[in-house]
């Protein structure tokens, strides 16, 4: 364990949308993280010795998350981690961990036929790339066969929009035209943007509103930073389409899950927000 052991706090059964096994491996395949996860206050030793699936499940139960989505990473040239990594600690906890798939975007039919064995074979209930790590925005036709494979398995598609934190080019994550362009191609498939994205969060509330099954998920930012537009949204008219998340290991579950329930969203505001939409987009009854 890394963190100082916090004070329980009122358990709203959370799933969390986006989060990484933090595995010691991770750090060294992803050296374009070190400096965000220094600014976000994660402790050197994480890196040095990263974390057991045990420990997590300890800090998910401090700070009242139920189920966590691991996704593993791939990057070109390697794997950062593996789905079959992330199908371990998923068996370690299977009541506790989810998994979320990766792909090779460079080999698109190798990555169709690993997306479809890691969903029949390993159980995992969406996919995710990361634009930045390969340089090619939503819209590429990398992605296309992924699309058609995600409607088929009746998954979402998980990216990441908004600025990097990484010292990389932020242009990828753009919403719109990106996202706006792969929703109108494909309106059956499900779209959860991650880190809500800051700085064009008014984009993908625009998005999330035009479009049925485009959702935003908060990972990467502590609740107190959250744009007030989206805090409104996920009030108001957006309650549907908001999902809590963390970018654990960057954002410890604890801090994060504290300052959401700070937000005032109310009752049934809250059980959508932490838990109930969650449980809808990526099938988890």
């Amino acid at each position: 364990m890394t963190e100082a052991s916090p004070n329980p706090v009122s358990a709203p059964r959370a799933i969390d949308a986006w989060a990484q096994p933090a595995l010691r491996t991770m750090f060294d395949r992803l050296p374009e993280i070190t400096r965000l996860f220094q600014k976000s206050g994660v402790p050197p030793e994480m890196a040095e010795t990263g974390l057991t699936p045990d420990d997590v499940v300890q800090l998910m139960d401090l700070a009242g998350v139920e189920k966590l989505l691991l996704c593993a990473w791939c990057r070109p040239g390697t794997w950062v981690a593996t789905n079959d990594e992330v199908a371990e600690w998923v068996a370690r906890h299977p009541t506790r961990f989810v998994g979320v798939a990766a792909v090779d975007l460079e080999k698109p039919m190798a990555a169709v036929r690993e997306l479809d064995r890691a969903v029949k074979v390993l159980g995992f209930k969406a996919l995710r790339v990361i634009p930045w790590l390969w340089s090619l925005p939503p819209n590429d036709k990398h992605y296309w066969p992924l699309y058609v494979k995600c409607i088929d398995l009746d998954i979402p598609f998980c990216t990441q929009v908004g600025h990097t934190g990484p010292l990389m080019p932020s242009e990828t994550g753009r919403p719109i035209p990106y996202i706006d362009e792969i929703a109108l191609k494909f309106p059956e498939l499900k779209i959860v943007g991650g880190h809500i994205g800051y700085p064009w969060t008014d984009e993908m509330i625009g998005l999330a509103w035009k479009h049925e099954h485009v959702y935003i998920d908060t990972s990467a930012y502590l609740p107190r930073y959250y744009p007030p537009q989206l805090v409104h949204f996920a009030k108001t008219y957006g309650k549907d389409k908001v999902l809590f998340g963390t970018n654990f290991p960057q954002l410890m579950f604890h801090k994060a899950v504290k300052q959401a329930l700070e937000l005032g969203l109310g009752e049934e505001n809250e059980r959508l927000f932490f838990r109930d939409n969650a449980r809808r987009v990526f099938k988890l009854e």
